[in-house]
């Protein structure tokens, strides 16, 4: 009996759960019964409008959702004026106090499936940041496709940005704790990268890399895949 009167009570207000100012509090009152943090994961896959947490801040014109899209708390989304769109498809995962922002020249798209643990930061200016399907982002990782100039007798805040080019992940992508992932760069389809690194350089498909600046150590193995698809 108690689980029907949750279930009821559940779905009575994630029907109105959404990210204006109503929804929000609809979805506070949805997630009552519930554990909270990552179990509202669940809440995410049940509806199709997905999960957005009460505390989490979206603020765009440009911030297109897929179905059963999960936003943490704690989570922001800020999309400039002279912002590209921001894209998440379904399923996507965007875990505590992670952070995206998008300015002049820069747009963000992530693939379906794809989890952003807590505290990453995606700061699409300049250039894009595409994140494929089905990727793996450990907490604390941050994404720059933009380089900062540091020219003499002109003050930091004043120097221009610039870009080697997008960032791009391709499907499958495994990205350790704190992993910095710098412009132009490109990383193939099921590469995994420990924690720590700093990628400067494009990385191939199907390798273990690791360091700062992060290099191939080696190519993945059928025990690399058994563990990482059992994690």
């Amino acid at each position: 009996m108690r689980r029907l009167l949750i279930q009821a009570w559940t779905d009575l207000w994630m029907r109105r759960a959404g990210p204006d100012r109503f929804g929000k509090l609809a979805a506070w009152l949805a997630g009552l019964p519930h554990a909270p943090y990552k179990a509202r994961v669940a809440l995410a896959h049940r509806y199709p409008q997905g999960y957005i947490a009460p505390s989490a801040q979206l603020n765009g014109r440009r911030i297109r959702r897929g179905r059963h899209v999960f936003i943490g708390d704690g989570v922001v989304i800020y999309q400039r004026q002279d912002g590209g769109p921001i894209e998440l498809a379904d399923y996507v995962e965007l875990h505590r106090d992670t952070i995206i922002e998008c300015g002049r020249g820069g747009s963000l798209f992530i693939g379906e499936r794809t989890g952003i643990q807590p505290r990453c930061q995606l700061s699409a200016y300049v250039e894009q940041i595409i994140i494929g399907r089905g990727c793996q982002i450990a907490p604390q990782c941050a994404f720059y496709p933009y380089d900062h100039g540091t020219a003499p007798g002109q003050a930091i805040g004043h120097q221009p940005l610039t870009s080697k080019g997008p960032i791009v992940l391709e499907d499958d992508v495994w990205l350790g704790y704190s992993v910095v992932v710098l412009s132009g760069v490109t990383i193939g389809a099921g590469t995994v990268v420990g924690a720590g690194s700093v990628v400067t350089r494009s990385l191939p498909a199907g390798v273990v890399a690791a360091g700062a600046p992060a290099r191939v150590v080696r190519e993945r193995t059928a025990r690399d895949v058994g563990e990482i698809t059992t994690r």
